[in-house]
């Protein structure tokens, strides 16, 4: 009876070990949150979640689902389709920079930055209406949360969907 104490005594502790191990990445936010259930499906389609989950660093500007409901009629259907992956990729990667960017390491006044996708940028000004990023449609979003912090990195609330195009007008 002894052992059996002693063993459950030590898996008890091994659990607790895993759960207090167990990683805080971006991908475990945005999955805990009802917000981004669009940008998880959307994440899982283009086989980026394990990617978004590594080691990072990361900045994730987050489109919420209301962002994603505001694109046109079927958008995200098309692009969910396994046929359209790369666009689908490209629209997220546009959405993602390769370092961790807080809300007070973004200069004042209006800067280009480099996401993910190779090709393109983003035009982020900071002042003090906040944080606000052009894409490549010249359409502003407002980070409307920002600094939520992540073991690989830190996301951004943003309330639209960032779409790659034209390099957005930045000065």
């Amino acid at each position: 009876m002894t052992l059996n104490l002693k063993t459950s005594i030590a898996a008890a502790a091994l659990s607790v070990s895993a759960a207090a191990a167990h990683a805080n990445t971006i991908v475990d936010i945005a999955v805990g949150d009802d917000r981004f259930s669009t940008l998880v499906a959307a994440v899982t389609a283009a086989g980026l979640a394990e990617t978004l989950s590594g080691p990072g660093p990361f900045t994730v500007y987050a489109p919420v689902n209301d962002a994603f409901a505001a694109l046109p009629a079927g958008t995200v259907d098309t692009l969910l389709k396994p046929e359209n992956k790369q666009q689908l990729t490209d629209v997220l990667l546009y959405h993602v920079d390769d370092r961790k960017l807080t809300a007070d390491m973004i200069p004042a006044g209006s800067n280009y930055f480099k996401p993910l996708l190779a090709s393109e940028r983003l035009c982020i000004t900071s002042g003090s209406d906040g944080v606000m990023i052009a894409d490549g449609t010249g359409e502003m979003a407002n980070v409307v949360i920002a600094n939520i912090e992540a073991d690989n990195g830190v996301i951004h609330v943003v309330d639209k969907v960032l779409l790659p195009g034209t390099r957005p007008n930045c000065h």
